[in-house]
């Protein structure tokens, strides 16, 4: 008894989501001994969706491994691809039974336990091994479970917007800092077939700002809770409209904020644009229409939150002042003449 609370007080000891799946697979090997326990998560949009490996511990691995937050979807198995698991997140109950033929892996069983929020099922924790599973284990691993879940919870109220369910504006210097830490201190240059050095492949960042046009005069005119109302949707388009692994937050009244990794400028002005197109184009029940107005920069590796911030959010009022419903890059109004580099900000001037 007192392993497991002690792997319960170093579960919970952390609040890096990233941490605690580590954290969480390597008590369940300790104390099941298993071939192997892992954290699927189901990613993607409807129709294509995926597993995410979180954490995968094998009962001789020194580390656990995972699936980097920011990998293409079409290089993850689809969920049909593993109907076990399927049936156990349709099912919200715990699956178990051999490995399938195709595992090639005689006298082996597994046993899959759902993972979820308050409102869906989101993966499958995986546990594979020589035997059974006995029910006393389930009822230990279930138990585990829901200490996880509730601090999950936790997170989530504390990271959360209470409205809208995107992350909140102080959840996001800890992410901004680590996209940051992630960039090359210098290009990384490539050697290519036409015997020139290129600048190679490195992680870039972008940062998005997202004001609604006008919302003030919606709240004025049918009142707040359908201005909140417009809020919750114009969330629910944000989902849609970007990738599964890109952060969203909403930074108080109509403001809101996109952190996100991408090939080039290209790929991110393509897809705020297709952020603003679909907004533009959803009927909102009893207003209609509304648009919104977007600027965005590239993360550079000398940047604090709030120098980032700024280029984008100045990019937001160019938008506005140039008539609303538009996208706008820093670095192209910079580029034209339209707008000059300000001096960096220090983290405190804005958080």
């Amino acid at each position: 008894m007192s392993e497991v609370v002690d792997h319960l007080a170093e579960m919970t000891g952390f609040r890096d989501r990233d941490v605690m799946d580590v954290t969480l697979v390597c008590a369940l090997r300790d104390l099941l001994e298993p071939l192997s326990v892992a954290i699927f998560r189901c990613v993607g949009d409807a129709g294509e969706q995926r597993w995410l490996t979180r954490a995968r511990l094998g009962a001789d691995d020194a580390v656990a491994t995972a699936d980097p937050l920011w990998s293409d979807p079409a290089g993850l198995p689809l969920l049909q691809d593993y109907p076990q698991r399927l049936d156990c997140m349709h099912s919200r109950a715990v699956v178990q039974g051999e490995l399938p033929a195709w595992a090639d892996k005689a006298e082996q069983f597994i046993s899959l336990f759902p993972i979820a929020t308050d409102r869906e099922v989101v993966g499958v924790l995986e546990v594979i091994s020589t035997q059974r599973m006995s029910p006393k284990a389930q009822r230990m691993v279930s138990s585990v479970l829901r200490i996880y879940h509730n601090f999950q919870g936790l997170l989530d109220y504390s990271e959360r917007d209470t409205l809208t369910g995107l992350l909140n504006r102080k959840t996001f210097e800890d992410s901004f800092l680590k996209a940051v830490s992630e960039l090359p201190a210098r290009a990384i240059l490539a050697d290519t077939d036409d015997g020139r050095r290129h600048e190679g492949s490195s992680p870039r960042y972008f940062l998005g700002v997202i004001d609604i046009d006008h919302f003030k005069q919606v709240n004025d005119r049918f009142g707040h809770l359908i201005g909140d109302e417009v809020l919750l949707l114009l969330s629910r388009l944000m989902r849609s409209s970007f990738r599964f692994h890109d952060l969203l937050y909403r930074f108080g009244g109509e403001e809101f904020v996109v952190l996100m990794r991408c090939e080039d400028e290209l790929d991110a002005a393509h897809a705020f644009e297709r952020l603003r197109l679909n907004t533009e184009q959803y009927a909102f029940p009893q207003i209609g229409r509304i648009t919104v107005s977007i600027g965005f920069t590239q993360v550079r590796i000398e940047d604090s939150p709030a120098s980032a911030f700024e280029r984008a959010d100045k990019a937001v009022y160019h938008a506005k002042d140039s008539g609303r419903n538009q996208v706008h890059s820093h670095a192209e109004l910079v580029l034209a003449g339209k707008m000059s580099e300000q001096a960096q900000l220090s983290a405190m001037e804005l958080f």
